[in-house]
């Protein structure tokens, strides 16, 4: 038989990148824009075919971006979504946070479907049907949906992941109505977590009708052809099988395929994937296996499918280079293909320009880095000097004299530490040492940058594949094919009779993708099975997927893993397993390929010219040679450019490259890793460099803290903020997390500064006193001093954690009581207490603490283990702090500290100095009467707050701490910046603050304050945007909700209404101001807890007419399955939300109890009360304000 020539395909967002193998081995690469054509573009290339040259047949292997572009641009393809009722919001509110924390003007991502309609039928989470589906009425809405043009329908039912009767019966109606595309949750997403599955099985019906439609044009251009599409897995499936859901990380999942290849053949264990491509770049790890992940946010929108875990940055060469208020910054913008970079000199029908400004590819052309005869196409450098000019006239009026290459230079200082800290996310903040992995470089950019990425990392080798510039490609080839199923297990306890039970499931699954691939041509041979299981401890959210162990000990299995991703395991707590997965893998066979002919030891081939590049700041000589004339045993000393057909790589100064016997490109570090040496002075791109490295040295704080916290509130729900601070306790960098914390930590800093001067290393305090810095009890902070010296006398900086602990004592469980009067009536208060003293945990005086007092903590060994992750967050972040100065030299970390301080206090009061002089005041009322006063005075690039005025303090717990009021005020300041800048006390230099003492803003220590720090926060900031005139009030509360008894407890705060201001409406259900946190799933809560949710929707005609209307609230309401106690602390229902400009105000919020005889009683905001079986409570969130007369 004939054999066929194979194609492997990456299109990408720029550029399609195409291989083929001749049937004699032989390899050709072909890279071409990317467009709908491109792949048959790429192909007649390869084959030397006219524009529309017949193609014969070919294996095509292909991974594509037309998915995600589609999602991406909202493209996809008209559809419907049938749901049950009273769940038609349930997407569109999805987990109730808003992706820009100081953005004012809430943007949320559109929900796919065009058209939602909800069906009356009702599952309970064990399967009863507690409402019948009604085909009748099924019928008459696919009916109506026929007539309207829809063709596309998505099914999603509460439960019907486990029991898909309902989701059946209406998707064989949806046939019968003529719908040629039905997706169904359960088939789609077998998996629990209703938001998540529900947009999966939307992403479907969105998009895997275009992939068809794309894939059947291909076909008519490839007669006899057979075409294999690449999953987000990592794994290829016949075209005929690939789904919009799994082919999101089509093209970058190939590039971890090859790099893991790649340590197979060539013997790296250890592998940092770096896929530099045109618009983002791709980082992954690879420790002997793939690392996977189930789930994940793109363009918005949550997808559970098997992915590999890559992360995602966006730089790359379109990256657009700009000056924003004196800093150089890079990205995140792209130029993407088009208009493209300045050098590619693209123009319009008339001739003119379409690029206006500078891109990474500008720059790596201005320094020379690209040769530009070895580009797809002629480059362009005058309009890259022009464009640098204006930047660099723009620095001039910041007081910034630089000179062209300096600013080039710049830029990519920046985007190369961007990507950096990119590397590190995947690797440092997992628990890995970077410096032990071998860079694998790859993609169109990867060659230009990699020395300058590794240099960052501290990495010592780089690896380059004779297909760098293609790899994604080369791993398409590369990969087996693979069918993945599961199913859900509903919460069962792993051990032995549970798996012997759970066999036949397995074995459904596996006769499944068996049959799938045996079709596809496979043999039972070469076919082979992955058994896995979704496991957990019991009461917790995230699950780990463990394959089968060769000793079949799960248990032994699971410990070990928990404890390398979290670092700690739960003795005597119950495991359980969630979800089954089968992985069906059909194999390709790639041999390692064969050795070279080796040339003599050490010889350097003479370059093919001599080049003219910029290295820090010089001009050097920098010769050039071709990939295709380097042999192995080939050595080069940096700098160098070794030119490719598809790319170029830089050999910077300080790096060698040696070509192994396979053709590959080894890059080692010659010298020690040195920084840049910026001094003391502020730099503009220093200044960049220090702002990313501080904000991300607090994230990795943040993401160590998640990832081994083991309460809800921290790990689900993220309710904690990281930051740094210097050596006065000044707040320098503070990860966007809860806004309620921000700010606030410094003076707890301080406050146990003070009361420890002795510090010594090793030692760590923690305290929640809301008089001296603390928000309220449960909010617990970890400060560790960092000595830069161990016989320094004094630490050179601090790291601080602070998190929501479950329950730190009170008179009702979750330590958020609705009448608490004093504060030993919401807790135990730890006074800035020594609880690591030299390393060693002072264990028994962390019990006596928590046990002490009349209302004592109810579960110790959480919050022991919550304290000892804040302390790991900590301790990552002095250790990255440390790094940062033997990197870059203590003396200059110290000065920038300074600088990003000094910088944000600028930008804010450039930000002031657009506000008109005077005085600008606004009172607002708590719903008990007490005004909240904000006068704001404002003098040019000044500002004074006062709050003189406010109510005295309460004898309930609405009163705010100061360090409350004191976020609130650096939250408002930084949303009126609307660059991008490092949260840190720079903000609140050019503002004084005067809070009057006993006041509501204010309180006497003693006092009750749980109610201050959730509920007045949000009217303080309501307050004060009101006084600016910036927008209308928002929901102004958090809507706090507990339930439980003895056994358990729960708590959740809801979302609302956000206000309108001048130029947009206010958006619909989602967090605002000074919290942000998550809110459970309706099948996870209705799983884990005795309560059915009875609807989750937006609040009609709730939000304020006006010019811009205000957003609406939410309706939550439950219904109880055993008798519960129920506290609610809410506010904004006396009070309504208020408009501004002639705007009105949103409606204020409900709370309604509907007792199981349907006597409907109208609750208070603050409420404590035992609810009886069959009870519902709903709570009606309140408005936002709208925003100037509607005319």
């Amino acid at each position: 038989m004939k054999e066929t020539m194979q194609i492997w395909i990456d299109r990408g967002g720029t550029f399609t990148d195409c291989l083929g193998v001749f049937p004699g081995g032989e390899m050709a690469c072909a890279k071409v824009l990317s467009s709908n054509a491109a792949p048959l573009q790429g192909i007649r290339a390869l084959l030397n075919l006219r524009r529309n040259g017949r193609i014969p047949p070919c294996e095509i292997k292909m991974g594509t971006t037309i998915a995600t572009n589609a999602l991406l641009e909202r493209k996809g393809v008209r559809h419907a979504l049938l749901i049950t009722r009273g769940f038609k919001d349930a997407l569109a509110i999805g987990t109730q946070q808003r992706p820009d924390l100081f953005d004012l003007r809430i943007t949320l991502p559109s929900v796919l479907p065009d058209r939602i309609i909800e069906v009356d039928e009702r599952l309970a989470a064990n399967g009863r049907v507690l409402q019948p589906a009604d085909p009748a009425a099924i019928r008459r809405e696919l009916d109506h949906l026929r007539r309207e043009g829809y063709r596309n329908v998505a099914v999603v039912l509460l439960h019907g992941y486990a029991h898909p009767r309902h989701e059946k019966l209406i998707a064989g109606l949806a046939r019968q109505a003529g719908m040629t595309h039905v997706a169904c949750s359960h088939e789609v997403c077998p998996e629990i977590g209703l938001t998540g599955r529900g947009d999966t099985t939307t992403v479907d019906a969105y998009l895997t009708p275009l992939l068809i439609n794309y894939m059947n044009v291909l076909r008519a251009d490839l007669p006899g052809s057979t075409l294999m599409m690449m999953q987000s897995s990592g794994g290829l499936i016949d075209a005929t099988h690939f789904r919009g859901a799994n082919a999101i990380m089509s093209g970058p999942a190939a590039g971890v395929v090859a790099c893991a290849r790649l340590g197979e053949w060539f013997g790296y264990d250890k592998l940092i994937g770096f896929d530099m491509g045109g618009t983002s770049t791709d980082v992954s790890r690879y420790d002997g296996a793939f690392e996977y992940t189930y789930e994940t946010v793109t363009a918005g929108v949550r997808i559970k499918a098997p992915m590999v875990r890559i992360n995602t940055v966006a730089a790359g060469g379109g990256s657009i280079c700009r000056c924003l208020a004196g800093r150089l910054t890079a990205g995140p913008d792209s130029a993407g293909a088009d208009p493209g970079p300045l050098c590619y000199g693209l123009t319009d029908r008339k001739g003119r320009p379409k690029a206006s400004e500078l891109t990474i590819t500008d720059i790596n052309c201005f320094l020379g880095r690209v040769i530009e005869d070895n580009f797809p196409m002629k480059l362009h450098k005058p309009p890259v000097a022009a464009r640098l000019r204006a930047v660099q006239a723009e620095l001039k009026k910041h007081k910034q004299d630089l000179g062209l290459a300096r600013i080039a230079e710049g830029f990519l200082e920046v985007i190369n530490l961007q990507m950096a800290q990119a590397v590190k996310e995947i690797s440092v903040a997992q628990g890995r040492d970077v410096r032990e992995y071998t860079l694998c470089s790859f993609g169109g950019a990867g060659g230009q940058h990699a020395c300058a990425v590794a240099r960052h990392l501290g990495i010592q080798r780089i690896l380059l594949h004779p297909y760098g510039g293609v790899l994604s490609a080369y791993g398409i080839g590369l990969a087996d094919t693979v069918w993945s199923g599961s199913a859900p297990v509903k919460h069962q306890p792993l051990n032995d009779v549970t798996r012997k039970n759970l066999g036949p499931v397995f074995a459904r699954l596996m006769r499944k993708g068996g049959r799938l691939l045996k079709k596809q041509g496979f043999k039972p041979v070469d076919m082979y099975y992955v058994l896995k299981f979704d496991l957990r401890y019991k009461g917790t959210d995230n699950a780990i997927t463990v394959s089968e162990p060769k000793d079949m000990n799960y248990l032994r299995a699971f410990t070990e893993e928990h404890r390398k991703l979290y670092g700690y395991v739960r003795e005597n707590r119950p495991i359980e397993i969630l979800q089954v997965r089968v992985d069906v893998i059909g194999r390709t066979p790639h041999p390692r390929p064969p050795k070279l002919p080796r040339t003599r030891k050490g010889k350097t081939p003479a370059p093919v010219r001599i080049g003219q590049t910029i290295f820090d700041g010089r001009m050097l000589r920098t010769p050039v040679y071709q990939r295709e004339g380097l042999t192995p045993g080939a050595r080069i000393k940096g700098p160098a450019l070794i030119l490719e057909k598809i790319g170029t790589i830089v050999v910077e100064p300080g790096f060698r490259a040696a070509v192994d016997g396979y053709g590959n490109i080894i890059l080692e570090q010659t010298l020690r890793s040195t920084a840049k040496k910026y001094g003391s002075r502020a730099d503009p791109v220093a200044l960049e460099v220090f702002n990313n490295l501080f904000m991300s040295t607090a994230q990795q704080m943040g993401k160590a803290l998640q990832r081994t916290a083991v309460s809800t509130n921290i790990k689900e729900r993220l309710d904690f903020s990281c930051a740094l601070f210097d050596a006065r306790g000044d707040l320098v960098a503070n990860a966007p997390h809860i806004p309620v914390h921000l700010g606030a930590m410094g003076q707890s800093v301080r406050a146990v500064m003070a009361a420890h001067p002795r510090m010594k290393p090793g030692d760590v305090f923690v305290t929640n006193n809301p008089f001296d810095g603390g928000t309220h009890l449960p909010d617990i902070t970890v400060v560790t001093p960092v000595f830069y010296k161990k016989t320094d006398r004094r630490p050179a900086f601090f790291t601080a954690s602070r998190a929501h602990h479950a329950d730190v004592g009170g008179i009702t469980p979750g330590s958020i009581p609705p009448f608490s009067r004093t504060i030993a009536e919401e807790g135990v208060l730890l006074d800035h207490v020594k609880l690591v003293s030299r390393g060693r945990f002072q264990e028994q005086l962390f019990e006596r603490m928590f046990s002490s007092g009349d209302y004592p903590a109810r579960n110790l060994a959480d919050n022991l283990a919550d304290l000892q992750a804040q302390i790991a967050a900590n301790r990552l972040g002095a250790r990255l702090l440390e790094e940062m100065c033997g990197h870059y030299g203590i003396k200059t970390v110290l000065a920038y500290m300074r600088h990003v301080r000094d910088n944000a206090a600028r930008q804010v009061r450039d930000a002031l100095a657009r506000i008109p002089d005077g005085a600008h005041e606004f009172e607002d009322a708590l719903d008990n009467g007490a005004p909240i006063r904000a006068r704001i005075t404002v003098r040019g690039r000044r500002a004074a707050i006062s709050f003189k005025g406010s109510a005295p303090q309460q004898d309930d717990n609405l009163n705010a701490p100061p360090a409350v009021v004191r976020s609130c005020v650096l939250y408002v300041l930084r949303s009126l910046v609307k660059e991008p800048i490092p949260l840190n006390d720079g903000c609140l230099a050019p503002v004084s603050i005067t809070i009057p003492p006993e006041s509501v803003l204010n309180p006497s220590p003693g006092r009750a304050v749980v109610g201050g720090n959730v509920e007045t926060s949000q009217r303080v900031v309501d307050c004060l945007l009101g006084a600016l005139g910036l927008a209308a009030a928002s929901q102004g509360t958090m809507n706090n909700l507990a339930f439980g008894d003895r056994h358990f407890g729960y708590y959740e705060t809801i979302a609302g209404g956000v206000g309108a201001a001048d130029g947009y409406h206010g958006a619909d259900a989602v967090h605002t101001h000074m919290t942000n946190t998550r809110i459970t799933d309706p099948e996870v809560l209705e799983t884990r807890f005795p309560v059915r949710l009875a609807e989750f929707r937006i609040r009609p005609s709730s939000g304020g007419k006006g010019r811009f209307h205000g957003g609406r609230g939410a309706v939550r309401s439950f219904i109880f399955l055993k008798d519960l106690d129920v506290s609610l602390l809410t506010e904004r229902r006396v009070r309504a939300p208020f408009g501004l400009k002639g705007g009105s105000a949103g409606q204020p919020g409900r709370n309604v109890l509907v007792l199981a005889d349907g006597t409907k009683k109208l609750l208070n905001g603050k409420v404590s009360l035992r609810v009886k079986r069959g009870d519902r409570l709903e709570i009606h969130t309140p408005g936002g304000g709208g925003f100037g007369r509607k005319t």
